[in-house]
């Protein structure tokens, strides 16, 4: 079959052909129909989160961002049949830990990162494998787009399982999203879906407009402030802060700017995560932390039982992540899409759909 390859970190990635995957007696082969190209396929390709265990091998192939139809079925697979169109969280899971029990899959004990280990290859690829399928894959409503369920990906599902599941969103909050790319825009539509009044922060001009497009009530240009958390303030009431900040970047200034975005008791919301310049540690005001009664979430993708919420959601038209969706491309232009993240140009979630 074809695949992207990984050649080492910051090294041009080609396509070549490679073996097919072969799933074993839990797990399912799927037939690729579309991926969504992530921001973290570039920090992997770059060499990045080393200090989490993350060490991409040449050979590797990336994406974890994908939707398909079931080719071939493992003998101990009991939910899926050949036909079935799927989808699947990035970090998938045992199924038996006291994690998965609790509904708390995307944090399984012995989760496995989709396309960024050899034992479970990614998607940018004519065909994928899902392992322990009864637990991992989801079935996807045959209404469903595949380029949608693609831009739902990790972004967009990690958004709204961090926004309704680990910080407390009412209709009416202030909720800061620091950082307009695919995961900030996701955010930012998720917020909006939920009620909330939402600001917007960015550099980009053209990624705030596509915020307001996609629910922002209000933007902050940051190069256009002196001080990026009080311009976020001055739009809350009384200038009290943020019920709700997101870091959806994962660079220092952005953690910063979000948690000091906040006011008294607000809830700071981590969905970015690092590159080799912090290495994964980003130094915070404890102290105002403490004395203001502010609190700390992280959000790592999303369990398999969360889905249907969101699809329920898809099905009124209140949650579209297919408008989040910038570009489709074939799987020949997926090495210079990922390597292009890195200039944060990129306006929405491309998809590769041509295989």
């Amino acid at each position: 079959m074809r695949a992207v390859v990984f050649q080492g970190a910051e090294e041009p990635m080609t396509v070549e052909d490679v073996d097919r995957p072969e799933p074993d007696d839990d797990g399912i082969l799927v037939e690729t129909e579309a991926c969504g190209i992530c921001r973290s396929d570039w920090h992997a390709w770059r060499g990045d989160w080393e200090w989490i265990g993350v060490m991409p091998q040449p050979g590797l192939v990336f994406g974890h961002e994908p939707v398909g139809r079931v080719v071939e079925v493992g003998d101990n697979v009991d939910r899926f049949a050949v036909g079935d169109r799927v989808t699947n969280p990035f970090n998938l899971g045992c199924g038996s830990c006291h994690h998965c029990r609790d509904g708390r899959g995307n944090i399984c004990e012995t989760s496995i990162p989709m396309g960024f280990v050899p034992f479970q290859t990614g998607a940018f690829a004519e065909y994928y494998s899902v392992r322990n399928a009864d637990f991992n894959a989801v079935t996807l409503p045959e209404e469903v787009d595949p380029v949608d369920v693609a831009g739902l990906g990790c972004r967009f599902a990690t958004a709204f399982h961090g926004l309704v599941h680990r910080v407390d969103v009412t209709p009416g909050d202030w909720v800061a999203i620091h950082g307009c790319g695919g995961v900030g825009l996701s955010a930012v539509h998720v917020a909006d879906a939920l009620g909330a009044n939402v600001i917007a922060v960015d550099l980009s001009a053209e990624k705030l407009a596509r915020a307001r497009d996609l629910g922002a009530d209000r933007t902050v240009e940051v190069g256009a402030v002196d001080d990026v958390p009080q311009a976020v303030k001055k739009f809350t009431e009384s200038s009290r802060g943020a019920d709700v900040a997101v870091d959806a970047l994962g660079i220092a200034e952005t953690c910063r700017n979000a948690v000091n975005s906040l006011g008294k008791g607000g809830q700071h919301l981590q969905i970015g995560m690092t590159t080799s310049e912090e290495g994964g540690e980003v130094s915070l005001p404890v102290d105002t932390m403490v004395t203001d009664e502010r609190e700390f979430y992280g959000a790592y993708g999303i369990p398999p039982n969360e889905y249907d919420e969101i699809f329920r959601m898809m099905g009124t038209g209140k949650l579209e992540p297919g408008r989040i969706v910038s570009e489709t491309v074939s799987l020949e232009e997926v090495p210079g899409v990922v390597e292009g993240l890195g200039d944060y140009e990129t306006v929405g979630i491309p998809v590769c759909d041509g295989f």
